[in-house]
């Protein structure tokens, strides 16, 4: 499906109907949807619609942030030479990571595929503004990380607005982040949170590849949920 290039924006006027009602059937979609997200990291080569990934980026704007500061900033990235720093930065993080391991581990971590920097047709990195006056610092005098955190559920939004498409994201995280922002050229005030590939997957899975591969399991409710 060929998504909208128009601009995600709320309306300013409620409807006389009122707020949009969402049914029992729209509940379980979402929940499929949330299950089926899944990190990509096996892309085919087929570009995106053209203006695909704009109007993606534009649906995370909606996201909520701290004081609605907005810090996010999506950087595409096109260039080859850039791309392929990226990519050699990742591969010499992850062969520095694999020496943490050892013995069955390290064999189990050398199988994983931990990123599809060199398959996936589009390349998105996403800053937050460190210095970002919009918000007039309202909401993070004493949490001033909630910026970064706002532009996390920013990437989320994109992440499930993605795949509510079809579209695939990867987030890879074994990055220098300093590195990638001198070779993407962006102010030293943006802080990297996320360096996403992005493109249509290979494969349709709804259980996580960690946990597919035996790296991880998915924890209990009881390990997660905590009553006071």
């Amino acid at each position: 499906m060929t998504p909208s290039t128009s601009p995600a924006q709320p309306n300013a006027d409620v409807s006389a109907d009122g707020p949009p009602q969402f049914d029992a059937a729209f509940r379980a979609q979402l929940a499929e949807l949330f299950a089926w997200r899944r990190d990509v990291r096996r892309f085919r080569p087929d570009s995106l619609p053209e203006g695909a990934l704009d109007a993606l980026i534009r649906q995370a704007t909606l996201a909520p942030s701290v004081g609605f500061s907005q810090p996010w900033r999506f950087v595409t990235v096109h260039d080859p030479d850039r791309r392929a720093a990226v990519a050699e930065n990742f591969e010499r993080c992850n062969a520095e990571a694999l020496q943490a391991y050892s013995g069955d581990r390290a064999r189990a971590y050398a199988r994983l595929k931990l990123s599809g920097l060199r398959e996936a047709p589009e390349h998105l990195a996403v800053f937050a503004a460190e210095a970002t006056q919009r918000g007039h610092g309202v909401g993070r005098q004493t949490m001033p990380e909630t910026l970064r955190y706002s532009v996390v559920t920013a990437v989320y939004t994109l992440w499930l607005a993605a795949r509510a498409q079809g579209i695939g994201v990867g987030w890879v995280s074994i990055l220098e982040p300093e590195l990638v922002r001198r070779t993407l050229e962006v102010p030293e005030s943006w802080s990297l949170v996320a360096y996403l590939c992005v493109g249509y997957p290979q494969e349709e899975h709804s259980d996580p590849e960690l946990a597919r591969y035996g790296w991880e399991a998915r924890a209990d409710d009881d390990e997660v949920i905590i009553r006071r």
